[in-house]
């Protein structure tokens, strides 16, 4: 009989009852089980599981991803052929094919893609945990990439085929782009799927105590992209704990964590925070869900670390965590000040006709200079002047002082959705980002970056404490910030992801931010 002990949730839920662990429902008795469970410790074959993963979004998804990846590698095989035949009416010789276009068809649309696709699964880009979340997926396309093209000129070094060089290098250039635009899809409709309909998520029970199951709640819904869905929390210190405490979730304890999986539907066991120092406990849970398809998932109490910057040196049997210290110098950081300075000098040159424009559009809303200039906190405390188009009238600064009390920023900011100061000229400008245009030039003089945290106004405050560290990196025109939510988000969030970008910093990184940015920029979110 279970035991119904008393109400643990507030008013956010139903009264949700306690029981003991041994009036648990047993576990022989789910009808997803089999008869006997399974003995702890012993191997099983990874191709005759007892029980499939209740998680299953992953093979449709994975299978979608196998078409594109087909029909990408086709897609670059027939743009090289058609260059080829352009260019020389035959693509044969140049090839090495000694005029034998079936055998080039033999090799470009059934080996190339053949070996592609066994090559991609080879490094891991079917993995389930890389699918969906992260950069990890690209770099292993790429990978994959540079491997197929070293393969071929090996085997063409080995058979003494003279291959056309120019043809091989279009159809792996071709082939990447194809392979990463068609990921960038597949992603964005399975985040999709995830925010509107819940699908092709993973249902999580959170294990540990109240407050670390909450800190993983908060870190694992930020982005509910990431398709993890807290259902329940079972707490390790007693429902007393929770008693009183209004939760998203409703929290549980003393319960058989297999019971409350089948009760709530789930698929995954986050064990959280200290609840995962209990080295006995915690082999002994993974040793109870060996064939039943639930994934255990253990949450540390390591907030805002990417995972590049984590190793585990497992030590006689203990799995240490090794935190790397930020990456802020080296070869990347000066490729990335490369970049910055090639990127804003070719960038002015191309707009030049789109700031002209924008000025005489400021000019004729507003008579006053077409730039407005104020100092701001740079690479480690430095003051620079931000160049900025100008989008309020003049007398902006004065009438600031009669609109404190209006400010919808909580922190060093001041910021107002609908802000009289702002002239209609000046609003188009600020919904469509191109009021930070000319902030290029502080690039160009390397004063900026074009990413990295937003320059703070230098007569705004002290910069103590954790704010501090956004100044070991030079601010950037866009940043995590931008990219996040922009002006809708609280000051401790916009803090956070600033740090979490100086903690975390990558080119890899900085090239998804600036991919973001452009939907972010076109979809006007969070601008005012």
């Amino acid at each position: 009989m279970r035991e119904d002990t008393g109400e643990v949730t507030a008013s956010l839920h139903r009264p949700v009852t306690d029981s003991s662990r041994s009036s648990a429902v047993p576990y022989e008795s789910f009808e997803w089980q089999q008869q006997q469970p399974p003995s702890n410790g012993v191997p099983r074959s990874a191709w005759n599981r007892q029980h499939k993963r209740l998680s299953r979004w992953h093979r449709p998804y994975t299978m979608v991803l196998i078409v594109l990846d087909l029909l990408s590698v086709l897609a670059a095989s027939y743009l090289a052929q058609n260059l080829e035949k352009s260019r020389s009416g035959f693509m044969g010789r140049s090839l090495g094919f000694l005029h034998d276009e079936q055998l080039f068809v033999f090799f470009a649309y059934l080996v190339l893609p053949i070996g592609w696709l066994i090559l991609l699964w080879a490094n891991g880009t079917y993995d389930r945990r890389y699918l969906g979340l992260g950069s990890e997926e690209f770099k292993r396309i790429v990978r994959t990439s540079v491997t197929v093209v070293a393969c071929v000129s090996l085997l063409a070094f080995a058979t003494k085929t003279g291959l056309s060089r120019g043809t091989v290098a279009v159809v792996s250039l071709s082939a990447l782009l194809f392979l990463l635009f068609g990921r960038v899809g597949a992603r964005q409709v399975l985040h999709f799927a995830r925010r509107r309909t819940g699908h092709g998520a993973h249902r999580m029970i959170l294990v540990g105590t109240l407050p670390e199951a909450l800190e993983v709640y908060t870190a694992v819904t930020r982005s509910p992209a990431a398709g993890l869905i807290p259902v329940a929390i079972h707490i390790t210190d007693g429902y007393a704990a929770a008693r009183g405490i209004e939760t998203p979730v409703p929290v549980y304890a003393a319960r058989d964590v297999m019971a409350l999986v089948r009760e709530v539907g789930a698929d995954t066991i986050a064990v959280c925070g200290s609840a995962s120092a209990e080295p006995g406990e915690l082999r002994r849970l993974a040793w109870q869900l060996e064939g039943t398809g639930v994934d255990l998932v253990v949450a540390p109490q390591l907030t805002d670390i990417a995972g590049p910057r984590v190793h585990i040196r497992p030590i006689e049997g203990l799995p240490l965590l090794h935190v790397e210290e930020p990456t802020l110098s080296g070869p990347g950081w000066l490729l990335k000040n490369l970049i910055d300075r090639v990127a804003a000098g070719l960038g002015l040159l191309l707009i030049s006709p789109i700031l002209v424009a924008i000025a005489i559009g400021i000019r004729l809303s507003d008579p006053g200079p077409v730039f407005f200039r104020q100092p701001r906190v740079g690479h480690e405390g430095r003051t620079f002047r931000v160049w900025k188009f100008r989008t309020m009238y003049q007398d902006a600064e004065e009438r600031k002082r009669t609109l404190e009390e209006l400010n919808e920023s909580d922190g060093m900011l001041f910021k107002m959705k609908n802000d009289p100061r702002i002239f209609a000229f000046g609003a188009k400008l600020r919904a469509t980002s191109l009021d930070e245009l000319p902030q290029l030039i502080n690039v160009l003089k390397g004063e900026m970056s074009l990413v990295g945290p937003r320059p703070l106004p230098a007569d705004d405050g002290d910069y103590l404490g954790d704010v501090r560290r956004r100044l070991l990196v030079r601010p950037g025109i866009t940043g995590l910030w931008q990219v996040s939510g922009r002006s809708d988000l609280s000051w401790d969030e916009a803090v956070r992801l600033d740090l979490y970008y100086v903690d975390n910093w990558s080119l890899t990184y900085d090239l998804s931010i600036m991919w973001r940015t452009i939907w972010v920029v076109l979809r006007r979110k969070g601008a005012y």
